[in-house]
């Protein structure tokens, strides 16, 4: 049953995006709503990208915890096998396993999806690797790696994968955005920035905007029977990546900033959750779906024309890899 006192307080939260992204907020949804964890996961696959660090790893760990078989995609060995060992010991389940991996580059991308492919069906899929790049650098493939790495590889591997992600009836592919992209209207043609006018926090917040424009798009391709797709974002949480990426921000906010686990609360329980299986193509913050615009101008005046036309442009991008 719905408390009335916690629609309230949430949409008063939602309001202001210091008490909604803080931890403040999580800390006064959860209390007020009463959260559980999601059922035990321990007949189900999940493999997630970015998962040394961060909220991918306390992601990783607390999926495993669930009973969930998780396999995460690193680039680096030597770190991919320190995270195996700590994700064992802590969360008790010896079912965790890597693949190496740059979702930057496309062919990376392929070679880890018939890794994933040779194991049968796929649960959960997460798109959670992303960070902030200061100074303008290209992937294997040529293109700027902010855009690769958070737009094109997840759009390549998903799919790739649906095959497997059929299987699980519905499977499920969830990605991590940012509150960054509220700053951002999606335009296709400004969409990878150019070294004339690069700018590593735009690059990253238009990227995380062309999310979940393919989120929308996923649900006109791929029935909410087979596949459901869902966006999040963490609100602020206190990670090795946004102390590196904004120093000064990450100064000012640090005493309001959410814990990793609190950041991640809403990715495991999109996870895991049965009611999470049952809608598609939403975008959430502390369990519950959220607006995609703050502020007026980032509206655009078509979306439908706007999904159609970003998911071409990836298909003609990704298709020959």
């Amino acid at each position: 049953m719905i408390n009335p006192a916690s629609v309230v307080v949430d949409k008063f939260l939602e309001c202001t995006v210091l008490g909604s992204f803080s931890r403040v907020g999580y800390a006064t949804r959860s209390r007020l709503e009463s959260w559980i964890d999601p059922p035990s996961m321990a007949s189900q696959r999940v493999v997630i990208t970015g998962a040394t660090s961060g909220l991918g790893f306390e992601a990783a760990a607390r999926l495993a915890a669930l009973g969930a078989s998780v396999t995460f995609v690193a680039r680096d060995e030597s770190r991919a096998r320190s995270t195996v060992n700590a994700l064992q010991s802590r969360s008790q389940n010896e079912r965790i396993e890597y693949i190496l991996g740059d979702t930057s580059d496309l062919a990376d991308m392929r070679r880890v999806a018939q890794c994933v492919t040779a194991r049968g069906t796929l649960d959960v899929l997460i798109h959670n690797a992303g960070a902030i790049t200061a100074a303008r650098t290209l992937s294997p493939q040529g293109f700027e790696v902010t855009l690769a790495a958070q737009l094109l590889g997840p759009f390549h591997l998903t799919r790739l994968l649906l095959p497997v992600l059929t299987g699980a009836k519905p499977g499920r592919v969830l990605t991590v955005s940012s509150g960054g992209l509220y700053s951002q209207h999606f335009d296709l043609a400004t969409l990878e920035m150019s070294s004339d006018n690069y700018d590593g926090v735009a690059a990253y917040a238009k990227v995380k905007r062309a999310q979940l424009v393919l989120n929308h798009e996923w649900v006109h391709h791929v029935s909410p029977r087979d596949v459901v797709f869902h966006a999040m974002h963490p609100g602020w949480a206190d990670t090795p990546g946004l102390a590196a990426s904004l120093p000064k921000f990450y100064s000012l906010a640090r005493p309001w900033l959410r814990t990793p686990a609190q950041g991640a609360d809403t990715l495991v329980w999109l996870a895991g959750a049965r009611e999470t299986s049952r809608t598609t193509g939403d975008f959430w913050l502390d369990r519950h779906p959220r607006f995609e615009h703050k502020v007026p101008w980032t509206r655009t005046r078509d979306p439908e024309r706007d999904q159609a036309e970003l998911w071409d442009w990836c298909v003609e991008r990704t298709e020959q890899y």
